[in-house]
């Protein structure tokens, strides 16, 4: 059931102290952990492999700059990390990321050197997902516990609980406050890039992300 969440305005408190801001996000870092290394036999360390070589020649005639190569892989752990806390799936969200690549491949003359290239790269990830739930006639799914479930949890059993705690706060809020917290505090997009990926104001991506926080220390009694 999701919690009351009726507006997107700004919220009458100030916001949370900075101590409770800074605990929610170590845990949301625990429950989504960086990806960063890529099996180079895998599908998609192959279609790096493949995407660093068309890259360099690219480079060689003028179509793209090292800067643009350069920051197109090093986006890819981001990438993953995206793609997993929208999946909870390490195969699916590989895939989603493959196909990121590829379209930002594919429209590369359309990037714009002034652009912002993450909120260009999260935007492409996030419609292809969306867009795959589309075809299959699927609602898009809400993070459900399934990537929570799947990590390797230390043998601290209070730790154990405060991470599913926290996925069962996550699952109490609405779609649109989670994805943007995590897009936030996980994801460590500023505001103006989030709202690029989510198509708002950055001052909706602000309050959002406010009562989100809000929420979550509320449901583990912390606020």
């Amino acid at each position: 059931m999701l919690l009351n969440e009726t507006s997107d305005a700004p919220s009458a408190h100030e916001g949370l102290p900075r101590h409770i801001q800074a605990m929610i996000g170590q845990k949301l870092d625990e429950l989504f952990p960086k990806i960063i290394e890529v099996d180079a036999n895998s599908r998609l360390g192959q279609v790096l492999l493949r995407l660093q070589a068309a890259l360099l020649d690219a480079q060689v005639e003028g179509q793209v700059s090292s800067g643009f190569s350069e920051a197109l892989i090093a986006a890819v752990p981001r990438l993953r990390r995206f793609a997993h806390m929208r999946t909870g799936n390490a195969s699916e969200a590989d895939d989603m990321v493959q196909a990121t690549l590829l379209k930002a491949w594919e429209h590369r003359a359309r990037f714009q050197a002034d652009t912002n290239l993450i909120a260009w790269l999260f935007t492409i990830l996030r419609n292809t997902h969306l867009n795959h739930r589309k075809r299959h006639w699927r609602e898009v799914e809400d993070i459900d516990g399934a990537f929570a479930a799947s990590l390797s949890q230390p043998p601290d059993q209070e730790h154990r609980i405060g991470l599913s705690e926290l996925q069962a706060a996550l699952n109490g809020l609405t779609p649109e406050h989670r994805e943007t917290l995590l897009l936030v505090t996980v994801d460590g997009l500023v505001y103006e890039e989030a709202a690029l990926v989510l198509g708002c104001q950055p001052g909706t991506v602000k309050s959002r992300v406010s009562r989100a926080r809000e929420r979550l220390a509320l449901a583990l009694g912390v606020a």
